[in-house]
């Protein structure tokens, strides 16, 4: 199964240099990398043209202008651009572990989507792995907060993965869904501006329309880099947004990825 890796990042090109370097020693590579880049001006465009010159996979840079935080639209952009009949999002500051794609890969099921954990990095680690762009991280590495996380083992995935039904703890910084799914409820709803819920809402929709949840642990760990939080100021307007998809039982948006192929088309 050809399986595209999204990236998602904005103006931290030291971080993404990190996370393309974890992806690119994968035990099993993904078939493409397509970086949903949020209207960096940082060098990141020139990052990616190295790397994808020195990769056997395809690495594309998926661009978009900077009118503030537009995630889910970048995002859009991306999945729309893949050629994978499986989707793995991750952010910019998302270190894999080497066996993250086989262990997503693994977990792959017809009429499931994915929410894998993560485990959070201290500043002062954060700022030597960046200092050095090491990606050997391990359970035994300084400055994890949460270390259990960054535990690996099948057999303890085996007895605590498991299904779920509600929103607690989406994040799309360690996400998989079938393109197809993806797709069929229009993607990620656009009128999500801002930091907050766009994650949600799209998992909200995909268990409308009858994907069901399935939360992976102690497989697919991923190092989140320390960095200060992003403005919260949207985030009252984006809870009304996903209130309402959750109150009417949404599937489709209107804003979403069907919109944002026609705008690339035209570009």
């Amino acid at each position: 199964m050809r399986v595209s890796l999204i990236i998602t990042t904005y103006n931290w090109q030291e971080a993404l240099a990190l996370v393309l370097a974890s992806a690119l020693r994968q035990t099993r590579l993904p078939d493409e990398i397509i970086v949903a880049d949020d209207g960096s001006a940082d060098g990141t465009s020139e990052l990616v043209r190295e790397v994808a010159r020195q990769t056997p996979i395809p690495v594309h840079h998926c661009w978009q202008e900077d009118k503030g935080f537009r995630a889910a639209r970048a995002r859009n952009r991306a999945i729309a651009a893949a050629t994978g009949e499986y989707v793995i999002l991750i952010d910019g500051d998302i270190v894999p572990d080497r066996h993250f794609i086989e262990d997503h890969l693994l977990a792959a099921r017809q009429g499931f989507f994915v929410q894998g954990g993560r485990v959070l990095l201290d500043q002062r680690r954060t700022r030597e792995l960046l200092a050095g762009r090491e990606v050997n991280l391990s359970f035994f590495a300084r400055g994890l907060a949460n270390r259990k996380n960054a535990l690996r083992s099948r057999l303890l995935s085996l007895f605590f993965s498991c299904q779920a039904h509600g929103l607690s703890g989406i994040k799309t910084c360690n996400f998989a869904f079938f393109r197809a799914d993806a797709l069929a409820v229009n993607g990620f709803a656009e009128d999500f501006e801002g930091w907050g819920r766009e994650d949600s809402d799209f998992a909200a929709r995909l268990l409308n329309y009858g994907s069901r949840r399935w939360n992976l642990r102690f497989q697919a760990v991923a190092f989140h880099l320390y960095h200060p939080v992003q403005s919260r100021e949207r985030l009252p307007a984006n809870d009304t947004l996903l209130a309402r998809t959750v109150t009417d039982n949404l599937v489709w948006c209107v804003n979403g990825i069907q919109k944002s192929t026609i705008e690339s088309q035209k570009q």
